[in-house]
């Protein structure tokens, strides 16, 4: 799940969409050109690559963050003055600043962020030394098309993959988890949807993923908007889908990814016309539940005692408190603010000494989380049950898990799915969980969301075999 479900209470995001500024300083040839390095901050370390310029007598830029799958963000407030270098990014959080000097072919210094403290270093030139072209490769077996559809008056954009040939193929609808993503599900630069759809159309099954509502070609987002909403689009796109010649009308199924597969079993408890679901991941249990056990659970990976639990679950408790009623939020921020507190006390002292203003931090991140919480998507999610919707579900079921999953746990979600389809009277019901894997079912050494930019951007072996023989099967 995309969303951060709990209230983490601090949070260096570095991400940003702010148009580029500059300052119309006299720009030397020495600072121009592409600078790589990192950034220190917390006990953490993010790999960047900066690229200075200059148009129109003023400085400019652009930095990469890799690990974040962050890629030309435009940097605002590039200057010098004399071996002094500053630049910015704005950030969700708060700005984030660099205040350096270059000294030959390195500038290095400070980065200040919500209150917190870090250093930062980049070297002159690319990260690599330059490799040869790559070879040119073959475009892929099959066709890609741009479409659109509507459900309403809101307009979803996507990409459609047909197997070559006249048809008629089966189809898959995928859909994201949650929060606002792209068609390709991109996360830290990996593209798990993208390759799902290249895997199934290679092996004769047409493919559809679309960008989520407010996203890339897509209208109609909003923080009102719930998984209701994102169920009706799908039927929407599985409608639009029967009508093209080259589809089966009649082999059309979804597969969703964490809240995806809530959404497909929503669709699936609503539509005959859905012939089966792949869920990846998928909640099975009430929204509450999920967000305790993920929290839970990322508390356990990051050392928490039995007694920061118990803290946790009673901040919890008036957190859902204030969303079912809209009282005591005041409450939930003084519970918080105390948390945020102690946890801070208990960082080793390096990385609670770089935080500069401590109460700034916390007020930035309780802030950042208390909107997402007031949101209708989040009132929606925590009091909606998807075993309701699976109870209802006649059409063939592929439920996957990760073992090494800290957002959707395996055990809680798969005893819920199985169960639920079992009240279905469902005989058609497939169930696994891959060793190893975290809830992007890449191959992970905790589970913990912290470590998804450092890892394989690749699915655990035979995931995607799985999906595909299994598909096959239920289509012929």
């Amino acid at each position: 799940m995309r969303r951060c479900l709990s209230l983490p209470l601090i949070a260096v995001l570095l991400f940003s969409t702010s148009p580029a500024g500059g300052s119309p300083q006299a720009a030397q040839s020495d600072l121009l050109g592409p600078w790589t390095g990192a950034i220190q901050v917390m006990g953490a370390e993010l790999k960047i690559k900066v690229v200075l310029s200059q148009a129109a007598g003023a400085l400019a830029g652009t930095i990469d963050i890799p690990q974040q799958g962050a890629m030309g963000l435009k940097l605002t407030g590039v200057r010098r003055d004399g071996p002094s270098v500053h630049f910015e990014l704005q950030a969700g959080p708060g700005v984030a600043a660099f205040d350096g000097k270059i000294e030959k072919d390195t500038i290095a210094g400070d980065f200040t962020q919500a209150g917190v403290k870090g250093t930062f270093s980049l070297a002159r030139g690319a990260a690599e030394p330059a490799k040869p072209a790559p070879a040119k490769t073959e475009p892929p077996p099959y066709r890609e098309e741009e479409v659109t559809f509507a459900n309403g008056d809101v307009t979803l954009a996507g990409t459609l993959t047909v197997p070559p040939g006249a048809g008629s193929f089966p189809a898959v609808i995928l859909l994201t988890g949650s929060g606002a993503q792209n068609r390709d599900e991109e996360l830290f630069g990996f593209k798990p949807f993208r390759v799902i759809a290249d895997h199934l159309t290679r092996r004769g099954i047409a493919v559809l993923r679309y960008d989520d509502r407010g996203v890339g070609g897509s209208t109609g987002a909003g923080p009102n908007v719930t998984t209701e909403d994102f169920a009706r689009d799908a039927l929407a796109a599985l409608a639009w889908l029967a009508k093209r010649p080259e589809i089966r009308a009649n082999r059309i199924g979804m597969l969703g990814h964490s809240e995806g597969g809530l959404v497909a079993g929503m669709a699936a408890s609503r539509s005959r016309d859905v012939a089966f679901i792949v869920m990846l991941a998928g909640t099975s249990v009430k929204g509450e539940f999920i967000i305790r056990a993920q929290a839970e659970a990322m508390a356990r990976a990051a050392g928490a005692t039995v007694e920061d639990l118990k803290k946790l679950s009673a901040q919890q408790d008036l957190l859902f408190s204030a969303v079912r009623t809209g009282q005591g939020w005041d409450a939930v921020i003084e519970s918080a603010r105390a948390l945020g507190r102690e946890q801070i006390a208990n960082l080793p002292e390096a990385q609670r000494k770089s935080i500069q203003d401590p109460e700034k931090a916390l007020d930035m991140a309780i802030q950042a989380q208390l909107a997402a919480a007031k949101s209708g998507w989040y009132k929606f999610f925590i009091d909606y049950d998807p075993a309701q919707a699976l109870a209802k579900v006649a059409c063939p079921v592929l439920a996957l898990f990760g073992s090494f999953d800290l957002q959707v746990p395996a055990e809680m979600n798969r005893k819920a799915v199985e169960a639920a389809l079992g009240r279905a009277g469902n005989r058609d019901v497939t169930l696994k969980t891959y060793d190893g894997a975290n809830h992007l079912f890449i191959k992970a050494v905790t589970g913990s969301p912290t470590e998804y930019g450092t890892l394989e951007k690749a699915f655990v072996p035979g995931l995607l075999e799985d999906i595909s023989k299994w598909i096959s099967e239920r289509t012929k």
